[in-house]
């Protein structure tokens, strides 16, 4: 138990004032592609090799925006890899990956500086900087894109992301060391919110968590894509998480993006993986917990 489970967003008029008090990023122009106005993430041909080993080979995708995309796939697919790629973190070999209209392989720094401002990264157990409270962790982001905004701008920006993340307000002052497992992620995540990101990537998520501090996460990313209109690029092997708040699911196989589609139509795909996991004991149990969610409401 994580013990922070009951916490939830909720508005804040001081955070309302310090939030508007960010200049805006900018969008640059959009892709002139059919239907590029809807898609936040497009991936073209990507090839990802360590030395002798391919992880990727031609690899499409397709993130649409305002969508919670769950990305999938046994050990080895390269999940990581690919979000890594996404963000400018692991040059591939080949390929083009486009990321808000910007060419995310770029090395002009003001096409990189405008995904930098407009993504932000929940990485496995928030990977908070561990001398640092958690305030300060928040105000990192902000520290290095705004630097000419206030001290006191950004502690009141900071107190508002940790409170829409569902941590006590006196949670800021705390090093990570002090929170529980499902608190730094909490924590993690107000830092990734810090820019006001139209777009989120969570690396496992709910890895760690019992159950009902992983079902109270999955509802606080939903509650967050729907009230701020994010994008979610989502990493799990977490079943219950793709059940409960997955609009469509990637499935990673075979060097490739095998399927993408909703959780209902990925199910029926006859691929061994996907049979297996989908169709095992834990995928039984999350899709009869989805079936029951639904018939309550």
């Amino acid at each position: 138990m994580t013990g922070d489970s009951k916490q939830q967003p909720r508005p804040d008029a001081t955070g309302d004032r310090a939030r508007d008090a960010l200049p805006d990023a900018g969008v640059p122009a959009s892709n002139p592609d059919a239907g590029a106005a809807d898609v936040a993430i497009r991936v073209r041909g990507l090839v990802n090799q360590f030395g002798s080993q391919t992880v990727h080979d031609q690899l499409d995708l397709d993130v649409r925006r305002g969508e919670i995309l769950g990305v999938v796939g046994g050990s080895g697919t390269g999940k990581s890899v690919l979000m890594r790629s996404i963000l400018g973190l692991r040059p591939p070999q080949a390929g083009t990956i486009e990321v808000l209209g910007a060419d995310a392989l770029s090395r002009d720094l003001e096409e990189r500086r405008h995904i930098e401002r407009n993504t932000g990264v929940l990485f496995q157990d928030g990977a908070l900087f561990s001398s640092l409270t958690v305030g300060e962790n928040v105000q990192v982001p902000l520290k290095e894109h705004h630097p000419d905004l206030r001290d006191s701008l950004r502690y009141e920006l900071a107190l508002l992301k940790v409170k829409l993340s569902g941590l006590p307000a006196n949670a800021l002052d705390k090093l990570p060391a002090e929170l529980s497992g499902g608190m730094r992620k909490r924590a993690g995540l107000a830092r990734a919110l810090a820019l006001d990101p139209p777009l989120l990537f969570l690396d496992e998520p709910t890895a760690g968590l019992d159950p009902i501090g992983a079902a109270a996460f999955d509802r606080l990313i939903r509650t967050l894509q729907e009230a701020l209109g994010l994008t979610v690029f989502l990493i799990t092997h977490d079943l219950d998480t793709l059940y409960a708040i997955c609009d469509r699911i990637a499935v990673l196989a075979d060097k490739q993006v095998i399927a993408v589609a909703p959780v209902a139509e990925i199910e029926q795909v006859d691929h061994p993986w996907i049979q297996d996991y989908f169709h095992g004991p834990r995928g039984r149990a999350a899709r009869d917990a989805k079936a029951h969610a639904s018939g309550a409401h």
